[in-house]
């Protein structure tokens, strides 16, 4: 237990420390602490009531406490990337399942949904896209992450993973909306999944308009694109499909109430993102069937120019093949020979051979083979 509260400890920041220690024996954590975004652990943690961040000093066990005592209250944590050390103390606070939080403390699982008794953990994948000024074989279109969210009564728990999505604009403006925070923990879960969702809608815009410049790039006359940067893009669009497909299950199992719990305002709200992140769905099954179609126009591109080559190689193998043959011939060792002693037949040969050539050369040409 002494080795949890380090733990906390040291996710404060060193005001925050100070005042704890003279208030309070135990460890606490400001309403809102100075950390970091980016850092690890511990980024804020606030008690609501009636929607309402309320001021203080808590520590995780009197903040849950309070909470279970009072009507309309939740505890909302939020982490970024804690270690197990950092994580443990509030496991133990909130008494959360082991195996949901051994799947928080590891980054990027399947998106899910489960349900512990008096506890909800889910997983969401995140999403954002990474800007470039030209599409190339070793491209990073799409970067990936995920939120963990453990969702109980009088509590929800926020564990990010990567940078893909912050979830600090989330909190600020469900913080406005005191009627919407007021529903309570699953309020935060809609807020956190919409921000998510309208975020891969985003992505997918931009990655429409990288699949438009790649189609026109493939049928340009100037430039060709690689089949190296088309599979890139398909490998990207792969990547974010497994961000966004598995996350239909979860969010139809809410919609349809069949996971209890979920009151009834919040379900109305994630139905709405059920259909946001349908529209998304759609849009990528499209990219996905457009670009293979890309992909085969380019690679029947290759295969006529190869042909095209070809025809080219065997087109002057049959021009070099007429002084090759009448040189052969003349350069025959017998004795013996029509137009040997003949005076005009070296001139006459290079006449012919010229004659020939040049015929074949216009033909082939006008065939389209040169």
């Amino acid at each position: 237990m002494a080795e949890q509260e380090r733990g906390l400890s040291r996710a404060l920041s060193a005001p925050a420390r100070a005042v704890s220690r003279i208030l309070a024996p135990a460890p606490a954590v400001t309403a809102r602490p100075a950390l970091p975004e980016h850092g690890t652990g511990l980024v804020d943690f606030a008690l609501y009531v009636d929607g309402v961040r309320q001021d203080g000093e808590w520590t995780y066990q009197s903040a849950y406490a309070s909470a279970r005592s009072t009507k309309h209250a939740f505890v909302w944590i939020g982490l970024h990337e804690p270690t197990p050390e950092e994580f443990s103390g509030i496991a133990e606070a909130f008494n959360l399942h082991e195996l949901a939080v051994e799947d928080a403390v590891k980054a990027f699982q399947r998106p899910k949904l489960e349900q512990y008794e008096d506890m909800t953990f889910a997983v969401v994948r995140t999403a954002r896209y990474m800007p470039h000024a030209q599409l190339t074989e070793t491209s990073e279109v799409i970067e990936t992450g995920s939120v963990m969210l453990f969702i109980g009564e009088h509590y929800v728990i926020t564990v990010r993973h990567g940078a893909a999505c912050r979830l600090r604009p989330v909190r600020e403006e469900l913080e406005r909306r005191h009627e919407l925070l007021a529903q309570g923990p699953w309020a935060v879960f809609h807020g956190v999944v919409d921000r998510i969702v309208d975020i891969y809608l985003d992505v997918a815009a931009a990655v429409e308009d990288d699949l438009e410049m790649l189609e026109a790039s493939v049928f340009s006359r100037e430039r060709r694109s690689n089949i190296q940067e088309i599979y890139q893009l398909k490998r990207e669009l792969v990547e974010f499909k497994r961000a966004v497909m598995p996350l239909q299950r979860p969010l139809q199992l809410l919609v349809s109430g069949q996971i209890g719990g979920v009151p009834k305002e919040p379900r109305r709200y994630i139905r709405d993102v059920n259909d946001h992140l349908q529209r998304v769905i759609e849009q990528l099954l499209s990219y996905d069937d457009l670009l293979n179609s890309v992909l085969q126009a380019r690679l029947a591109q290759v295969t006529v120019d190869q042909n095209n080559d070809m025809r080219k190689i065997a087109s002057w193998a049959a021009i070099a093949a007429v002084p090759t043959a009448l040189a052969g011939i003349y350069g025959m060792n017998f004795k013996f020979m029509p137009e040997l002693e003949w005076r005009y037949g070296y001139p006459m040969v290079l006449t012919l051979i010229i004659v020939i050539c040049g015929s074949l050369y216009r033909f082939l040409r006008r065939s389209g083979w040169l």
